[in-house]
């Protein structure tokens, strides 16, 4: 299509085009008079779009990849040993930690991230922190399966999550109450994870009270007249679209895992039998014990058989030792009944 000064001669056109505001001037002209001020170090720029693009990334598929891993276990893993018994138990999924991490703590090292790749068949997790997008696109780019934006490393943004509908891979994001879901599912979360202790200490008290918690408003919701929901939308600070389709479908709108002091087989069952769709499993069941492939397994098939006793059963039984590491010593437990019970 012809310009302003498509039809003027070439010295004619520059004097022009140098008066012009510039909203004016033709695209192609306008970038390269911003590339010319840029390197002349008069000022940076900063793209206003996305590295991708939210209308070629459609919700749905990205929900439907995070519902391959319904019903299965999701393992931490730090090493490439790790990696392989992860696999070897037929978890659904593993996520990559950085091992021993001091200071900040931060998204893995990608090598270590492209090293697990080659070596292993399931699909790859890895972390970012959270409202760090930068680190998500890095993470895209390795080609991780799925994005844990996860509230166990460093906060890198205090206010701010990451607009996960910018991004093609799936989301997983934390939450400890209904409100914290939806939010999270409406940036774009295809995965919600409630997240309990943060320490590794195999304490499973937190995790247990914060789905009940999710479970308890869901619950409430579903009893709701229909007048209601706005107002408890509100409450809740959730978007009122995504309260009533849960209220609707009588659960979260996506995939909806437990994370947080799950070490062993009962463990696992209790937080199928709460209505959870899978868990996350802590690296600490690698540090303690002989046998860490017994310790994964038996939880992946608790997992799958939460409802029959007698696998639960077969899989709980000589893991004492093997769990001896990881018991929370009576100081740190709060007495039954202190804390409002």
């Amino acid at each position: 299509a012809p310009t302003l000064t498509s039809n003027l001669p070439d010295t004619k056109t520059k004097r022009i085009r140098n008066t012009l505001p510039r909203w004016l001037l033709p695209l192609k002209h306008f970038h390269k008079h911003l590339a010319a001020m840029a390197e002349d170090g008069a000022v940076t720029l900063y793209k206003a779009t996305s590295i991708t693009d939210a209308k070629k990334n459609s919700f749905s598929i990205k929900a439907g990849l995070a519902q391959m891993l319904r019903g299965g276990a999701i393992v931490e893993v730090s090493t490439l040993n790790q990696a392989k018994i992860t696999e070897e138990a037929d978890a659904c999924c593993l996520v990559i930690t950085e091992p021993n991490c001091q200071g900040i703590s931060r998204m893995p090292d990608p090598s270590i991230i492209k090293q697990i790749k080659r070596c292993v068949l399931i699909p790859v997790m890895a972390r970012s922190r959270v409202g760090h997008f930068v680190e998500a696109q890095i993470l895209e780019r390795v080609g991780v399966d799925y994005i844990d934006e996860s509230e166990v490393l460093a906060i890198a943004d205090e206010n701010n999550f990451i607009n996960k509908h910018n991004f093609g891979c799936p989301f997983v994001c934390g939450c400890k109450n209904l409100g914290d879901a939806l939010r999270r599912v409406r940036e774009g979360a295809a995965m919600i994870r409630t997240q309990g202790a943060l320490l590794g200490t195999g304490n499973i008290a937190e995790t247990v009270k914060n789905v009940r918690s999710v479970m308890g408003e869901i619950r409430i919701l579903n009893n709701m007249d229909e007048d209601e929901v706005f107002a408890f939308s509100k409450e809740i600070a959730a978007p009122y679209d995504l309260v009533a389709q849960t209220k609707q479908m009588g659960r979260l709108p996506v995939v909806h895992f437990a994370a947080g002091g799950i070490v062993t087989p009962a463990d696992a069952a209790l937080m199928m039998q709460l209505g959870c769709d899978g868990v996350f499993v802590g690296s600490e069941v690698f540090d303690n014990g002989s046998d860490p492939y017994k310790r994964v397994r038996g939880i992946v098939e608790a997992v799958r058989h939460y409802n029959d006793p007698h696998v639960l059963v077969e899989n709980s039984c000589g893991l004492e030792e093997e769990m001896a590491g990881l018991n929370v010593s009576e100081e740190t437990m709060e007495p039954f009944g202190e804390g409002g019970a």
